[in-house]
């Protein structure tokens, strides 16, 4: 039982992007029959590396390559999309799918993509909540009157009412934005406070708490599986230590965040045993027994995918062990 995740990174240093987009749509592919819950793809702008602009394109090819995988954009900034045209591309994508895909909201956290779209980052909060209200009512199929238009998306979605949202953040805006429309919250950082805040907020607005996913202390968000461990850290470690640092560097040194590593070396990368980790297939086996998913990011950095396809085999016979 593994996860995937794809942010398509393509530093210099890694595999061209042309490699690895194809690689990410075969091993969707491939891993859908062997242990894969789900692929996970995340957004980001105007990036040195190139991290994946626009999920919906990528997860339309993966939808059109699979049949049962579940497939989630997190996060998709809200705030930098036109929600009528989102809604409309959500709905296509639904039907493709045959309602595989579903979405996690945030309102990102770079300047330098607020500046790319120019948008004012200082209304971000306001204009994600009036987008959203607007979205949901689309994929609801309602005709809407805004601003002296009428809008209606066509075709709608396969799924009624549209496809699963939730809302991705780790502050308390986040959570109350999730609990006021009665969606599921994704949470960035491990509290018990701000989960305790998300289900009384759903309460207090007429809601159950939805699907809620909180971090684990000290669980990695990051998994190779090898045979060789040390070998592993040597030939890995460049691709992880460039993701580290430049996922690091969105945060400004805030460290709250599960996946963020403040390590500046492969030698403190793997000696922190934190986000991102290299287990033996034994080791791998153990993690899943414990009824944990192992999360894994086979392009790590960049990797290459004939690098990358041995450790993702090696996780899939970590499934078979358990």
């Amino acid at each position: 039982m593994f996860t995937l995740r794809f942010d398509m990174r393509a530093p210099e240093s890694g595999a061209p992007a042309t490699d690895l987009y194809a690689a990410a749509i075969d091993m969707c592919a491939w891993a859908e029959t062997r242990g894969a819950v789900i692929a996970v793809l995340s957004e980001h702008h105007a990036t040195d590396d190139g991290h994946l602009p626009v999920p919906q394109i990528l997860a339309s090819a993966i939808a059109a390559r699979t049949e049962h995988l579940a497939i989630m954009l997190a996060a998709v900034p809200i705030t930098f999309w036109d929600p009528v045209r989102l809604a409309e591309e959500i709905s296509v994508l639904d039907i493709i799918s045959q309602g595989r895909v579903s979405y996690a909201f945030g309102i990102g956290h770079r300047a330098e993509e607020y500046a790319h779209f120019g948008v004012d980052m200082a209304h971000r909060g306001a204009l994600a909540d009036e987008s959203l209200a607007l979205l949901r009512r689309l994929l609801s199929g309602d005709t809407v009157d805004v601003d002296g238009r009428r809008i209606r998306v066509t075709p709608p979605p396969v799924t009624p009412g549209g496809p699963y949202l939730l809302i991705a953040g780790g502050s308390r805006a986040a959570a109350r934005r999730a609990a006021r429309y009665g969606l599921g919250f994704i949470s960035q950082v491990a509290s018990d406070e701000l989960k305790e805040f998300y289900e009384s907020q759903c309460r207090a607005n007429g809601f159950e708490p939805g699907l809620m996913q909180f971090p684990t202390a000290d669980a990695p968000t990051t998994v190779f599986v090898a045979d060789d461990v040390d070998a592993a850290w040597e030939e890995l470690g460049p691709h992880l230590l460039h993701d580290a640092l430049t996922a690091a560097s969105y945060r400004h040194g805030e460290t709250s965040v599960a996946s963020i590593s403040d390590a500046k070396s492969v030698a403190e990368l793997r000696s922190a045993g934190g986000p991102y980790r290299i287990f033996t297939v034994d080791e791998a086996a153990t993690y899943i027994r414990a009824g944990r998913p192992l999360p894994l990011l086979p392009l790590c950095g960049g990797v290459p995918p004939d690098i990358a396809w041995p450790y993702l085999e090696r996780a899939v016979v970590a499934c078979e062990r358990v």
